[in-house]
């Protein structure tokens, strides 16, 4: 454990997390990480409408990754409760180091004609994605569980939540509009390289982390399957957490534009590759500017319904966009729905850092990827296929519209939720 000292119980002290070494490079990792993998998702997207000119394609691109990640997730959840979660985190990230090699290896003469019209030319992008999913799939329930254990006290454990989500949505803000001016002004190969710069800088810094024991855990070891299922029963269990990521999934799944925003950018807003990055920038935008200021004004009181109100507020803009023909009324709306999502992002996470054993934290985790971090890539699926069957500013309509109904569903049969109060003193249910 880290010895730095422990924050002033009588003040609230916005950098506590910070102050702890290990943690800063941890998210600094997790910023190389980010960026690196934004720009991937804005360059692949674009590459992929541009050879297909087909929105189902882009929606295939989060299948091929959601697909591996929601397969390997139980798994990956008991792995990172049992081998050390550093040694995995590593080898996850090794691997996707080596996919953005694959990518832009496949922009080289050496492998830019396996992208040839006649060889079924999507094919070798979607394997990359394909193997990219399963590296995820074991990187997020690590991750998630690696990052208490940084902290040298709980009471650090809140304001580590939100630099995390503040760090990451930071990382989104500056990786799609990076990817989509590298693409625009100096081509594909150099976006795809300084893919692999970033990512093989965030494989060293978590090189750098020193390791953790796992958590010591009484009593007999559960068998392979008991210890598989055990993700899946707490959260089930628990009213309040089940009610939250079911919530979040719904929205995310039904309610998010992002993969068809290649061709909003393009057909709609007529805003070209340099728009499609601040488009992609302006969710996480939004997002970054509400966790700085819970940063500093912690959610606590009234949490329950402030979520509500907030994927409501999801929903509504995101409604908004999807009518919209100025770029600048779509930039401010897409902003909007990164503010009420970063709500969300941090109440969630908090809710399970709080709730879970620290031993249980990969296997909830994992659960938690298959409710919302597949759910980001299956949403895309969804976007791309209702938008082949309704049309693009149609499914968007209606996948707003639908994020307001489960806001409502969850509002009548989630008492637990709706009645939620964070303050340290009640922890209300």
């Amino acid at each position: 454990m880290s010895s730095a000292a422990a924050p002033d119980a009588s003040r609230h002290d916005p950098y506590a997390a910070l102050r702890v070494p290990d943690f800063r490079r941890l998210i600094s990792a997790r910023v190389c990480l980010v960026v690196a993998t934004q720009i991937q998702g804005v360059v692949v997207s674009w590459q992929m409408f541009k050879l297909t000119n087909d929105p189902l394609a882009l929606g295939l691109i989060g299948l091929a990754e959601a697909i591996p990640s929601i397969v390997v997730s139980l798994y990956a959840g008991h792995v990172a409760d049992s081998v050390r979660r550093k040694n995995i985190i590593v080898a996850a990230v090794t691997l996707l180091l080596l996919c953005s090699v694959a990518l832009w290896l496949l922009t080289q003469p050496v492998g830019s004609w396996l992208l040839a019209k006649d060889q079924l030319y999507t094919l070798p992008l979607y394997a990359v994605i394909f193997v990219s999913g399963v590296a995820r799939g074991f990187l997020g329930p690590a991750l998630f569980s690696f990052m208490p254990q940084l902290l040298p006290d709980r009471e650090r454990l809140a304001n580590a939540i939100t630099w995390n989500s503040t760090t990451w949505q930071a990382s989104a803000v500056l990786g799609p509009a990076v990817g989509g001016l590298l693409y625009a002004h100096l081509g594909i190969d150099v976006a795809y390289g300084v893919d692999v710069a970033l990512m093989a800088l965030s494989l060293l810094l978590f090189a750098s982390i020193a390791g953790r024991p796992l958590p010591v855990v009484e009593g007999e070891k559960p068998s392979l399957k008991e210890s598989l299922l055990t993700g899946v029963q707490f959260i089930f269990q628990n009213q309040i957490v089940l009610a939250a990521l079911s919530l979040d999934l719904f929205a995310v799944l039904f309610g998010g534009a992002v993969a068809l925003l290649p061709i909003f950018a393009d057909k709609i807003l007529h805003a070209g590759a340099d728009g499609l990055g601040y488009l992609r920038a302006a969710p996480a935008v939004g997002s970054v500017l509400m966790a700085v200021l819970l940063t500093y004004f912690p959610l606590r009181r009234y949490a329950g319904r402030k979520l509500l109100w907030a994927v409501a507020g999801f929903g509504l803009a995101t409604i908004g966009f999807a009518l919209s023909t100025s770029f600048a009324l779509s930039l401010f709306l897409l902003f909007l729905t990164g503010v009420f999502d970063s709500v969300s992002v941090i109440v969630r996470s908090t809710l399970l850092h709080t709730f879970t054993p620290e031993h249980m934290k990969g296997r909830v985790s994992a659960v938690n990827n298959i409710f919302i971090g597949s759910s980001n890539e299956i949403g895309s699926f969804e976007s791309g296929a209702a938008a082949k069957l309704m049309g693009v500013v149609p499914s968007v309509v209606f996948g707003g519209m639908i994020t307001l109904v489960v806001v409502a569903v969850t509002a009548l049969r989630a008492n637990q939720l709706r009645r939620l109060d964070l303050t340290p003193t009640s922890q209300k249910a």
